[in-house]
């Protein structure tokens, strides 16, 4: 069959699949005879079966409590099945705090923090929609004001905006919320009072960010100062004041508070936590239901995520019906569909089936004897079997650089269009281009003199190592194909898969020939943050660097774009600046994207809830997994498969 008969069996498929839907999930409620256990204690607990993963049961019959037990060590029973949204993927191990301050809350469902911050519970200024690279208000009123000099940013704050406590969020929040930040040094103050140098107040509802400055007057960047507006959580101000009184304003105390009696703005709430589950109630006074935000509730009553030990245990649950949402890799995932007739759907009905927004590179070091050398690092480049890495190691899961072809952007549409890729055509290069590759180094004059079968650089052999963790079984076959590819141009490269703490040292301590990271995903502050997580040189003087640039790559035309781009406003001289930096990393290739990957694996089973975000469905909602960003107006969506 060919690729085209196969998209269109998979597209028939699924289509039937969706017709048929609700008798398969009223088949599936009978096979499951009950509901999900959300919590443990002596009536009845999740367990750990023989694959060692936490496996929700469904025995027992008490109801869960429509009381809120936050703070309580109370079991919460089970949970309707008709009211709850299961997750997996995202919740590893034990939750140790709800502090937005915390240096390690392991709290991935409450304040997994970034561009696209989570925001179930704590909210967010704005909310980032890869989509269209947008941001949309959320505790904002309207967009964001720069001033002339773009020195300050104005926000003004919604008026229905209220913590869950029923009084209102203002502007002094959130410059109390920075200045807790800053005051407290935490890791976020510590970055942000680099671009940010101060909060202020003017009223209740207004509130300016005043940005950092050089000598001149000017901003020092602006783009970095503005990301924080999508992913900078709000805490209330009273709030904080109470935490800092128990804690006699003592800064390392206060970042290691739990913080579960916390104050929060957001729809859900805590509900109960251990080392078994997470679960979130829903907040039925939500201020989110005024008319100036989504005018109703989130449609999930409870959020619940069963901390697995592993993916396959996840994998088992979500094949079963156990879990709705998944953010996990899945291998060969259409055949859930094709072969297993299951209700599972992902963002794409065909390959890639994600959407896709980040993209695993392979880092040379460039003060390696040989990998300084442009040659070697873009013949190895040219050699690897790139449809191999995406048909095999990522089974199908990304784009193919035929069809995106190479630059710093991801394959969004949105970044896509702030490249020319016409003129970048010419320093593309074919997939597995071994003979071409043969000859780049040929003409270089590096050779094989000895007849070993490898080649030699100033006399000595070109063999290296390259490393990624142990386990990251989609990155390990990415590496075996890197080394094969090796091979075949008389290059030796041996893999070196590591733990990953041993890993995180090496690359961070530029103890490494060859590395894989995966850079920023899409964001405000992206593909600008990419460019320089690829080849800034601001990284090179770091003695302990976990930010980019690993392979300390410098040149003197990026750095200079790098400082421009923040200051640049016309669009057009956007595009060319990153134009040319997608054609400098091809023609001397620091470092080399070897697939685009999903920034947040978005897969659904519809035995319970349907009406999850797809491609082209109009909503322009992303698939965020329901909870990330703007992807968070996909639980105003959903519905129950069986009315």
């Amino acid at each position: 069959m060919n690729s085209s008969s196969k998209n269109e069996n998979l597209k028939e498929v699924k289509s039937m699949k969706k017709r048929n839907m609700k008798v398969l999930a009223l088949l599936m409620t009978v096979t499951m005879a009950g509901t999900m256990l959300a919590g443990c204690g002596d009536s009845g607990s999740t367990s750990t079966g023989s694959s060692g993963g936490a496996t929700a049961s469904s025995s027992g019959t008490a109801d869960a409590s429509s009381e809120d037990t936050t703070g309580s060590d109370d079991v919460v029973g089970e949970l309707p099945r008709n009211e709850t949204l299961y997750f997996a993927g995202q919740q590893w191990g034990t939750v140790n705090d709800y502090n937005p301050m915390s240096a390690n809350s392991n709290n991935a469902m409450v304040i997994a923090q970034g561009d696209a911050s989570r925001v179930l519970v704590y909210e967010t200024l704005y909310m980032w929609n890869p989509l269209d690279a947008k941001m949309y208000p959320l505790l904002a009123d309207g967009d964001p004001v720069w001033n002339d000099n773009r020195t300050e940013i104005t926000v003004k704050i919604k008026a229905d905006a209220k913590w869950n406590d029923g009084t209102p969020v203002t502007a002094k929040d959130v410059a109390a919320t920075y200045h807790a930040h800053v005051d407290y040094n935490s890791s976020t103050g510590a970055e942000m009072k680099s671009y940010i140098a101060d909060v202020v107040a003017q009223d209740d509802s207004t509130v300016v960010f005043k940005l950092t400055t050089d000598d001149s007057g000017e901003a020092v960047n602006p783009v970095l100062a503005e990301r924080y507006l999508p992913m900078l959580y709000i805490m209330q101000e009273n709030y904080l004041k109470t935490v800092a009184d128990r804690n006699n304003n003592d800064a390392e105390a206060i970042k290691m508070d739990k913080m579960d009696d916390l104050v929060t703005s957001g729809p859900y709430k805590k509900y109960f936590d251990n080392d078994q589950n997470v679960v979130l109630i829903r907040d039925d006074n939500y201020w989110g239901q005024a008319d100036s935000m989504w005018g109703k509730l989130p449609v999930p009553k409870y959020i619940s995520h069963p901390i697995f030990k592993d993916n396959a245990a996840a994998t088992t649950a979500f094949q079963n019906g156990d879990i709705d949402v998944a953010q996990i890799f899945i291998t060969d995932l259409q055949k859930l569909w094709l072969e297993q007739d299951l209700p599972i759907s992902t963002y794409v009905d065909e390959a890639p089936y994600q959407l896709c927004m980040t993209m695993p590179t392979l880092f040379f070091n460039t003060e390696v004897e040989g990998l300084d050398q442009v040659a070697v690092r873009k013949a190895i480049a040219m050699a690897v079997d790139y449809d191999q890495v995406i048909s095999s190691a990522m089974s199908g899961q990304s784009p193919t650089f035929a069809d995106v072809p190479r630059s710093v952007m991801n394959p969004t549409d949105a970044e896509q269009a702030m490249v020319d890729q016409d003129a970048l055509k010419e320093y593309q290069w074919s997939n597995a281009d071994v003979e071409g590759a043969k000859k780049l180094l040929d003409d270089a004059g590096i050779v094989d003199t000895d007849g070993d079968g490898i080649r030699e650089y100033n006399g000595k052999n070109l063999s290296y190592k390259a490393e990624c963790p142990t386990g990251w079984s989609d990155w390990n076959a990415t590496l075996e194909i890197v080394a094969a590819a090796g091979k075949n141009i008389g290059i030796n490269i041996e893999t070196y898969f590591p733990e990953a703490a041993n890993y995180s040292t090496d690359y961070s301590t530029g103890n490494f020939e060859i590395t894989m990271q995966s850079g920023p995903g899409t964001s405000v502050a992206n593909p600008y943050m990419r460019c320089r997580f690829f080849m800034s040189s601001d990284y090179n003087d770091l003695e302990v660097n976990f930010s980019g640039n690993f392979g300390h790559y410098q040149n003197d035309r990026v750095d200079e774009i790098l400082a421009a781009i923040p200051h640049e406003t016309d669009d057009a001289k956007l595009k060319d600046y990153y134009t040319e930096l997608s054609k400098i990393m091809l023609e001397d290739c620091p470092c080399v994207p070897l697939m685009y990957r999903p920034q947040v694996f978005h897969e659904v089973n519809e035995s319970v809830w349907t009406n999850y975000p797809q491609k082209d469905d109009g909503t322009n909602v992303p698939p965020m997994d329901c909870t990330d960003g703007y992807g968070v107006a996909a639980l105003y969506n959903l519905e129950l498969i069986d009315g």
